[in-house]
């Protein structure tokens, strides 16, 4: 069945080409209507039972569900073209724009990810006596809620709440499996006549709680503490931050959806090997402490995890991928924004990345002020730091002619900012633009006064892995380059081997996460595959002869696709049995070193098995004289006629 496109013009406050959104995206648009969620709703009622439906209009979307459901019609599908395209200084041209919106919001939605987090309302509250206690007034006719003071404070008569007296020493955890460790821990001993007594003072005490609300206006117990569920902070001089904090609270009862963002490959990860570090570039960026390591690869807590995506930006195997939604739909939007856009005559187009803050924005500039210009198309993502170099490269590389990230206040802004250093690197120099602009009019000045630069004379499909995208948006953007240098740190470049010190022991190959480097099994030689190198740095921390260093570039001629020598021997031929192994240097070198030096090689003889193969060198040394490993003679077999004979003398 063919989609419909339930179209409206807003009280004719934009203007909407059907017949070009039609061709453009081939999604039927119905006639145009003024006011659809109000006069005219009959008609979208009559629009939802007919068929499948999109309804271009996002700002009363909750008012069309609710339709839909009264009518008992499937949930129609939604796109913005009013606030993002229609309302703006630019009108005459936005018609390609619409049809991008209208053929990326066609795209079919991966189903989100989620676990049920459960919390019983068990809350801890901490802070100044005085603090603490009017928030648990508040919040005891809901919450069951405990107080910990310090042993000092003055502690009222009530029944309401719990008060214990101590000092936290130690908490993990997030909403609903909070642990906790109280030292000098104190209850207050039910009965007796005057002020509450406390028992005796013990350490260690071990405790759980659902939520935590901290008045203290000290250092946070977690880091990012805005990102951890469940924590609620606010400075007890703020009256409505506090009353904001308690309101906050007494909404955290029941059972939550946790969304997973972050899936782990674990075969993949490059974190390290044989207890030699490698990659931890996940761990220098999560704010939450939800990465941890677990021996040769990391670990991720799914429920502390805030989704702030830079682990998956960063993660140079693709062992961490965002998933919500996964990064594969994030290159399909892109290369569906391209595609449309393209393809209704749009030339020079910009996409403006933002989250939900930068949407706001947005609606604002449109509303109030000037709006986008037609050639900026707004792509809304969860987590604007995994829109890392791949995606910024192959957003260029798929026609558009730059990339805008419009930060929001709690963006992680180093990241982003380090990823677009690397895309620049690559190929993208001048063409991806951070905005730190937190005025919606100063937003659509600098996207109007800016001048266009020129998008990529022949567009790429970003499909693959984050690795061959970025492989691929950086050969289009940079046709004539063969090698690119990058920064230090970048996920892309050479093993750099000193054949004068390198032994060929082979520890790097055996240990290389990526397979980058690999030996070869006809003779001694260590081969190098450029473009499975992470840059991990395993390979130069095993390196006995600290023989390997790291060279940051992106090869992109063909060469970077297959093996490459880095460095071979001769093998040594074995004296016994002529066959080959080991490296002619290498046994000379132990023969110059031990033949005759050491009491194991003293005799020509012991020496002589440094220079056979494994096979040959057992048989000489089961064959030796004096073989300290060698038993006692064994005694001669024992026959009938023995037994016999022994008879017959006694």
């Amino acid at each position: 069945m063919t989609k419909t496109l339930l179209i409206c013009d807003c009280l004719g406050s934009q203007s909407i080409d059907a017949a070009a959104l039609s061709a453009a995206t081939g999604v039927a648009c119905s006639r145009m209507h003024s006011a659809l969620c109000q006069s005219q709703s009959d008609l979208a009622a009559t629009a939802m039972q007919a068929g499948d439906v999109m309804i271009a209009c996002q700002q009363e979307a909750a008012r069309f569900a609710d339709l839909a459901e009264d009518i008992g019609a499937p949930m129609p599908d939604f796109v913005d073209i009013r606030d993002r395209a229609g309302w703006t200084a630019d009108s005459a041209a936005t018609a390609p724009k619409m049809a991008a919106l209208v053929a990326e919001a066609a795209l079919p939605q991966p189903l989100p990810k989620t676990v049920d987090v459960t919390s019983h309302g068990t809350c801890l509250i901490l802070g100044a006596p005085e603090d603490a206690f009017a928030a648990a007034e508040k919040l005891a006719d809901i919450l069951a809620v405990t107080v910990l003071v310090p042993a000092d404070a003055d502690i009222p008569v009530t029944t309401r709440y719990d008060i214990c007296a101590g000092r936290l020493e130690q908490i993990a955890g997030t909403l609903g499996r909070f642990n906790l460790t109280i030292d000098a821990f104190q209850q207050v001993i039910p009965g007796g006549r005057g002020a509450p007594t406390l028992t005796a003072p013990r350490d260690g005490a071990q405790s759980e709680c659902d939520l935590i609300l901290d008045l203290t206006g000290v250092t946070p117990l977690f880091p990012a503490p805005d990102k951890r569920d469940g924590y609620l902070r606010a400075d007890p001089g703020s009256l409505p931050a506090v009353a904001d904090a308690i309101l906050a609270a007494s909404q955290m009862i029941g059972t939550f959806e946790k969304p997973l963002h972050i899936r782990l490959e674990t075969s993949l990860c490059a974190h390290s090997r044989a207890e030699q570090p490698a990659c931890s570039n996940c761990l220098n960026v999560c704010p939450t402490g939800a990465i941890l390591p677990a021996g040769e690869h990391v670990a991720i807590d799914p429920l502390i995890c805030a989704g702030c995506g830079a682990c998956s930006a960063v993660c140079p195997s693709g062992a961490i991928s965002y998933d919500a939604p996964p990064v594969d739909h994030v290159f399909r939007r892109i290369g569906t924004l391209a595609d449309a856009y393209r393809k209704a005559g749009g030339e020079a187009g910009t996409l403006l990345v933002h989250d939900a803050h930068g949407a706001e924005m947005i609606r604002l500039a449109a509303r109030f002020g000037r709006g986008l210009p037609a050639h900026v198309i707004p792509l809304e993502i969860e987590a604007l730091a995994m829109f890392g170099h791949a995606e910024m490269l192959g957003a260029l590389a798929s026609g558009f002619a730059g990339v805008d990230i419009l930060l929001a206040p709690k963006t992680d802004r180093d990241v982003v900012q380090a990823q677009a250093e690397l895309a620049a690197a690559m190929g993208a120099e001048g063409a991806v633009d951070l905005l730190d602009i937190a005025d919606p009019d100063a937003l659509s000045d600098h996207l109007f006064d800016r001048d266009m630069a020129s998008p990529v004379a022949t567009p790429i499909l970003p499909m693959g892995s984050r690795r061959q995208i970025t492989r691929l948006a950086a050969k289009a953007l940079s046709p004539d380059a063969n090698i690119l240098p990058l920064p230090a740190g970048a996920p892309y470049g050479a093993v750099l081997v000193d054949t004068d010190a390198c032994t060929l022991c082979l520890a790097c190959v055996s240990l290389c996460p990526s397979g980058a480097l690999v030996d070869n099994s006809d003779m001694p030689q260590l081969r190098f595959q450029e473009e499975a190198c992470l840059q991990c740095g395993l390979c130069a921390n095993v390196c006995p002869e600290d023989a390997i260093t790291l060279q940051p570039q992106l090869n992109l001629t063909d060469s970077a696709l297959g093996q490459t020598v880095l460095h071979e021997e001769e093998p040594f031929a074995c004296v016994e049995c002529g066959s080959l192994f080991g490296v002619k240097s290498m046994v000379e070198r132990i023969m110059e070193k031990l033949a005759g030096k050491h009491a194991m090689f003293a005799n020509p003889a012991a020496a002589r098995m440094i220079q056979m193969c494994d096979n040959c060198r057992v048989q000489a040394q089961f064959h030796s004289q004096n073989n300290p490993f060698t038993g006692g003679e064994r005694p001669a077999v024992r026959t009938t006629e023995d037994y016999l004979s022994k008879r017959k003398d006694h």
